[in-house]
């Protein structure tokens, strides 16, 4: 168990004895948040809703109330309640890390340095819920030394037809693949590794290039509430 203000790295070094060349750590977004103190207590159970929508609303640049939950818009994503979580939390609130990409960088810097590997990436993770289907798969909040997205525009396919907007979400993938082996529950596995996954590894990453304006989305019907709010 990973515990609230504990070192982040020395947890990982603790844990992780062995990093291979090419490989990528996965850390899950919870253990980032507690190293960084981000959790609150409520104390009073009458004032918890309130409690609440007072810190989505702080923690989000959209938030949309509905029937189940709040939908909210925080860093470029679309996610429920602006990602604060009460899941092992024990009665606490844990909301997402301040700098998922920086603090991804500065953990690669030093586990470079003390593994003494070159091509190694970091991804920090969360869960989320798509719409129209049922359960969670995993979403990257903040990675470095790989690159995100794989472009096939311009590519042809096996016909020969050039593909003109294939483009592979890299992070994403590599990050529900991860949820799928650590779990949401009691499993108490909040690091990863992935090996073998032939993705191109990089010094400097672009931290935007999975984001996309809502404007040019192509589910912008779904959201023009929220661009009306």
């Amino acid at each position: 168990m990973f515990k609230e203000n504990e070192d982040l790295i020395s947890f990982i070094l603790t844990y992780v004895k062995k990093l291979p060349e090419k490989s990528i750590l996965v850390v899950t977004s919870k253990i980032v948040a507690l190293s960084e103190g981000r959790i609150m207590k409520i104390y009073s159970s009458t004032s918890r809703d309130k409690f609440r929508e007072k810190i989505i609303k702080k923690e989000s640049d959209l938030a949309l109330h509905t029937k189940y939950s709040w939908l909210t818009v925080k860093d470029g994503m679309v996610m429920t309640s602006a990602g604060i979580d009460e899941s092992n939390a024990n009665g606490k609130i844990i909301l997402l890390p301040i700098n998922s990409f920086r603090t991804a960088h500065n953990i690669r810097k030093i586990l470079c340095k003390k593994y003494k590997v070159k091509n190694l990436g970091i991804l920090i993770i969360d869960s989320r819920k798509l719409p129209t289907r049922v359960g969670i798969i995993g979403t990257a909040i903040g990675y470095a030394g790989f690159k995100g997205i794989k472009d096939s525009r311009g590519q042809p396919d096996i016909f020969g037809r050039i593909l003109k907007y294939a483009r592979s979400n890299v992070a994403d993938s590599l990050a529900t693949a991860a949820v799928l082996c650590m779990g949401e529950g009691g499993e108490r596995q909040p690091l990863a590794l992935i090996t073998d996954s032939h993705i191109e590894f990089t010094e400097k990453i672009n931290k935007n290039e999975l984001i996309i304006n809502l404007k040019d989305d192509l589910y912008l019907p779904l959201f023009r509430r929220i661009l009306k709010k």
